[in-house]
């Protein structure tokens, strides 16, 4: 049973299309009204369905039934598909993009996915991640508090030379690369949400929404980690702890790939 089967309760209520990241991928992709475009592992579509809304032809592609469904239950503008990365139900050459976001790390095999989006590109094609990698993550203030928590989730993260060496692999040329740093304002409630806003992991139902703390992290690591942070907060020692924690990679990455022509 695919992990969001177990986890998608409620995950529509926290993890919602943030504005700023939606004009960051379509920029990024220079997408066009008659685009047909794949989103790879859509979740409950809302990236998908705030990017259709754009006037661009969307499939929506999530190997998770009980995602897809509330996907379906919102709109019904886009195509939705139930299927997984490395076998993508689609003719060759019949995509002009393809985006995954927040999604990489859940695959099963990065090159056999990276393999089937080649394929489904037409040529010139672009492939966009939106992703953190692992060095990325060991820069998270969370690695304080939830330590095994953030070690499970650090080991399913691809880095991002395996991300480049399998886009590479696999025929792509890396056309750009944008660091994204958590903003203040961000709507959607994925995991290093409360990088400014620490107070924000008190609420259960956002923490739901996360896979890290509701599939990899135990109840006791959870009760201690929340605790041992209110009392950080409360002395003023949160601030010290974040402290060593340096942000010169960035949060997150945007990859943009090209299907390079033979």
């Amino acid at each position: 049973m695919e992990k969001y089967n177990l986890i998608g309760e409620n995950y529509n209520q926290t993890r919602k299309a943030d504005p700023f990241l939606t004009e960051r991928i379509f920029h990024l992709l220079n997408l066009k009204n008659d685009d047909k475009i794949l989103d790879i592992g859509c979740g409950t579509g809302n990236y998908t369905i705030a990017l259709s809304e754009k006037g661009l032809d969307f499939i929506g592609i999530e190997p998770s039934e009980k995602m897809l469904n509330e996907a379906k239950s919102k709109s019904e503008n886009v195509n939705w598909v139930l299927g997984n990365a490395e076998h993508l139900p689609f003719e060759n050459k019949s995509f002009d993009s393809a985006i995954a976001t927040l999604t990489i790390h859940h695959w099963k095999n990065l090159e056999n996915g990276f393999s089937e989006v080649f394929r489904i590109l037409k040529n010139e094609g672009q492939f966009l991640i939106f992703t953190s990698t692992s060095e990325q993550m060991k820069n998270y203030w969370l690695n304080h508090y939830f330590p095994e928590m953030m070690k499970k989730s650090i080991a399913q993260m691809p880095s991002f030379e395996t991300i480049k060496n399998n886009l590479q692999n696999t025929g792509f040329e890396i056309k750009n690369i944008e660091k994204y740093n958590i903003k203040d304002d961000l709507q959607d409630r994925f995991l290093y949400i409360g990088k400014n806003n620490p107070k924000i992991y008190f609420d259960a139902n956002i923490r739901k929404g996360i896979s890290s703390f509701a599939d990899l992290a135990n109840k006791n690591e959870i009760e201690e980690g929340l605790k041992l942070l209110e009392t950080d907060l409360i002395k003023g020692d949160f601030y010290n702890v974040r402290s060593n924690f340096k942000e010169n990679r960035g949060d997150y990455i945007f990859v943009v790939a090209k299907k390079k022509v033979p």
